[in-house]
């Protein structure tokens, strides 16, 4: 009878157990057909990993931490790990005092990979494996800028993947107003050479096509580089952005310029800009966008990344008063269609069994989709059901990242932060104040040749 009495206890409290992990879960297994529940099983079937702990580090906080924690649930309820996610606003200057310290959190998440890159070089970040890479390599749209982005130098210079991205930012977009559209008979432009085509239509029937500010407090003309980072994407090839953002491309190299100069050709004419070419540097980038919804139309288009939705007047509709559409690429450049963004990067700090489970997690479906269906969540992984994202405009987001044929991260963000956030934005406020791309491309490579 004892014996009886302590077999059921033992199970109720498995079961109990059970019950905590899956109560704990935003979507309930095999409930929606919307999710890929076999991948959430078929992982569970691989994974016994009952006493262990997985401590993960990041810069997410608020709404984001609850975000990630709801997947992170996931993983717990199919393995019985435990997991702890810890999230910091200095996660940045956090995550060196600890791998110094020698007391790495297991997983760290990174914002940029230019931090991932520097502890890897200095050995304190551990190498994913060949699969891994194959994986991301067969299963990301545009899979080799992926493993090219987390691909960096060990301690012996040897280069490994060490970075495994998850949760993207988009910035090739073009917001607009449909019903602007609508009223002047204006159709979505496919290609570069039909949006400036476009731009010197509305000129013609009177409207102004663009909005563009740069202001930004101390962060003023970032706007710009995001511009000129797109426009060289689209003017050149993928190896020579690489060559830029490290100075192996210098920033006076014509092929620079020339895309410092197909910006000027959009924000230097003083009819395609609303308040003309010299508002630019001095209209705040956050309120630039309202001549969209004014009536009549300030300006028709406004590029800018996937954020600035946040920035529109309260109420309005996203798919209604408000879409975009893929900043274009040259129809006559065969480029493909590159996208530019950014995105978060896992990276092992302090590797063991149960962490590397973790990275095989982040490599099913379940584990983006249900992110996905919440909010603030891209994927270039093609293997999800695109129908699970929460509303048609991340729908129509996550459709550009896997149309994407190349995926570049915010150059200004992997240069050096006196070029990138610094001599960058100052030379093309400049730029947008009069002085040539020759001009300042010389400054901003001055700049350059004074930190080496």
């Amino acid at each position: 009878m004892k014996n009886k009495i302590l077999s059921s206890a033992i199970a109720l409290a498995i079961f109990t157990s059970s019950s905590a992990f899956t109560a704990d879960l935003k979507y309930q297994p095999g409930k929606d057909n919307t999710f890929n529940w076999a991948s959430y099983e078929k992982f569970k079937s691989e994974f016994d990993l009952k006493g262990e702990k997985i401590t993960i580090k990041g810069p997410w906080l608020g709404a984001d931490k609850k975000l990630v924690e709801s997947v992170i649930a996931y993983f717990e309820a199919a393995t019985g790990a435990t997991v702890e996610y810890a999230g910091s606003d200095s996660f940045e200057q956090q995550i060196v005092i600890d791998v110094q310290a020698g007391s790495a959190p297991n997983l760290a998440v990174f914002p940029q990979p230019g931090l991932a890159a520097d502890l890897a070089s200095k050995g304190f970040l551990s190498p994913l494996s060949a699969a891994t890479e194959k994986w991301v390599q067969e299963n990301y749209a545009a899979g080799s800028s992926w493993v090219d982005l987390g691909t960096f130098a060990d301690k012996k210079g040897k280069q490994n993947l060490f970075g495994f991205f998850y949760k993207v930012d988009l910035k090739s977009l073009v917001w607009f107003v449909p019903e602007n559209f609508e009223d002047s008979d204006y159709e979505i432009p496919q290609t570069m050479e039909a949006l400036k085509a476009l731009t010197k239509q509305i000129v013609a029937d009177g409207g102004t096509p663009w909005c563009i500010g740069l202001g930004s407090g101390g962060a003023t003309g970032w706007p710009a580089t995001d511009w000129v980072e797109d426009l060289m994407l689209r003017t050149q090839l993928p190896a020579d952005y690489d060559r830029w953002v490290t100075n192996d491309l210098k920033f006076n190299d014509p092929k620079v310029l020339q895309a410092i100069d197909e910006f000027g050709w959009f924000a230097g004419n003083d009819k395609f800009v609303e308040g003309g070419a010299r508002a630019v540097a001095t209209s705040d980038f956050r309120e630039s966008p309202r001549g969209l919804f004014s009536s009549p139309a300030k300006c028709y288009m406004h590029r800018q990344a996937s954020f600035i939705p946040s920035f529109f007047p309260e109420g309005t509709v996203l798919g209604e008063d408000a879409d975009f559409f893929y900043f274009p690429a040259y129809a006559s450049k065969d480029l493909g269609k590159p996208v530019l963004g950014a995105g978060t990067m896992w990276g092992i700090t302090d590797d063991s069994k149960a962490t590397q489970a973790f990275i095989s997690f982040l490599q099913t479906p379940i584990a983006h989709e249900i992110w996905m269906a919440q909010s603030g969540f891209l994927t270039p992984y093609k293997g999800v059901n695109i129908e699970a994202y929460g509303n048609d405009t991340l729908k129509k987001q996550g459709q550009i990242l896997l149309d994407a044929t190349t995926f570049r991260f915010d150059g200004s963000d992997l240069m050096p932060g006196k070029i990138g956030a610094g001599a960058f934005w100052t030379g093309m406020v400049d730029y947008t104040g009069g002085k040539s791309a020759k001009e300042v491309g010389d400054y901003i490579q001055a700049t350059w040749d004074a930190l080496k």
